[in-house]
């Protein structure tokens, strides 16, 4: 048999997928990001003032294709020391669209930008040598543009990115569009297990009617499974995300309740809708993870820089190991400051279940064009459910 140039390549290639696919069999790679808010734009961005929200995702995205030739920091850690390789997903933590109160653009033209950058421009490939997969979640602002908001929106609703995001990620038999979509039905929420974790993805924040869903999705896996929630909010949440309390129940600018969650805020009067306590609402969320002892890490956005801390309830007594997300957008820091604007890199070892998670800074050399990840802060934690 001859070997022809093209046939040798296509051998080697294939050695080289099998090879890798061997070699990292036991890990589950992650890219987190949140947050992505196009429809606004930054203030500075690499010698560029008034920066539009495409033209940051495209730049991030384009560094996320190239870390799986990056070396990954010396010390403790999964995989330490070793090049990054394969990944598994790019998960996008909600806020696709911004708000679209005037004068910014519609969620139309975000989702139909967010496709271009997330979707069609990402690059990454599994250990099978395959492209890796999108998973994303809502956040508020993709709800409000699709209920309404109580300042004035152009137009008034609009529900394409909620839509899009519910087609993709629920796949329906029967697709929605913007009009089709009604979100107290098209709820968008579900689970995957990768290597033995089970992920799940939840409707914006942990309570009472999501909680409903999650104790069935969890009742069909082992209590020894380690579980990994990603949601848009922080473990709080926001008082103004329930349903109003009024009996109108309504969307308007005296309470401020924007009823982006089915519970009905039980902590204070409908005027605390902005500054609110949420420790009523928490207590139920604490006493699920009570029951549920093998969800061993939450992943959020919303409120947005790199943090890795432990929540622990309104009385203290839990530890839940959460990770916060920066947004390449409206970080609490790299708005301000550019150099900060990152995103993480979730590695999981099956085998030992050890999760180390990396910010990865990728703007630390504006000026420069730097091409080059740079390791920030990272925090390994044990899954191992006892």
């Amino acid at each position: 048999m001859k070997i022809t140039g093209f046939l040798l390549i296509s051998i080697l290639l294939q050695l080289n997928t099998d090879a890798q696919s061997a070699r990292y069999k036991n890990i589950v790679q992650l890219i987190f990001t949140s947050d992505a808010h196009y429809g606004i734009k930054r203030k500075k961005f690499r010698n560029d003032t008034a920066v539009d929200g495409h033209i940051v995702n495209a730049a991030m995205i384009r560094e996320i294709n190239s870390i799986s030739s990056v070396r990954l920091p010396l010390g403790k850690g999964v995989n330490n020391g070793q090049i990054t390789g394969p990944v598994d997903y790019l998960i996008e933590g909600g806020d696709i669209a911004n708000r679209m109160e005037i004068p910014d653009q519609s969620d139309a033209a975000s989702w139909k930008e967010f496709c271009a950058d997330y979707i069609s421009e990402f690059t990454l490939t599994n250990r099978d040598g395959k492209k890796s997969g999108t998973l994303i979640i809502p956040g508020n602002h993709d709800i409000t543009n699709a209920i309404g908001f109580y300042r004035p929106m152009k137009p008034v609703t609009d529900a394409t990115s909620m839509a899009g995001i519910y087609n993709m990620m629920m796949k329906p038999l029967v697709a929605v569009d913007a009009h089709s979509y009604d979100y107290t039905k098209n709820k968008i929420h579900y689970s995957k297990n990768i290597n033995g974790i089970h992920f799940m993805f939840i409707n914006l924040w942990p309570d009472s009617s999501e909680r409903i869903w999650m104790k069935r999705d969890l009742a069909g896996i082992s209590s020894k499974v380690p579980v990994i929630i990603f949601a848009h909010d922080q473990p709080e949440c926001e008082a103004k995300h329930f349903t109003n309390p009024d009996k109108s129940r309504g969307i308007n600018k005296d309470d401020k309740f924007e009823n982006l969650l089915g519970e009905v805020y039980k902590d204070a009067s409908t005027t605390l809708a902005d500054r609110g306590k949420t420790d009523i609402e928490q207590q139920g969320w604490v006493n699920f993870l009570k029951k549920h002892l093998n969800i061993k890490a939450y992943f959020h956005g919303n409120d947005n820089f790199n943090e890795f801390y432990n929540y622990q309830g309104p009385l203290k007594d839990i530890s839940l190991p959460v990770f916060r997300v920066d947004s390449p957008m409206k970080g609490e820091y790299s708005s301000g400051d550019e150099t900060k604007l990152s995103f993480q890199l979730i590695s999981i070892d099956s085998k030992t279940l050890t999760m180390t998670v990396r910010e990865c800074l990728w703007n630390t050399r504006p000026a420069g064009f730097n091409k080059s990840i740079t390791w920030g802060a990272s925090k390994t934690i044990s899954l191992v459910c006892k």
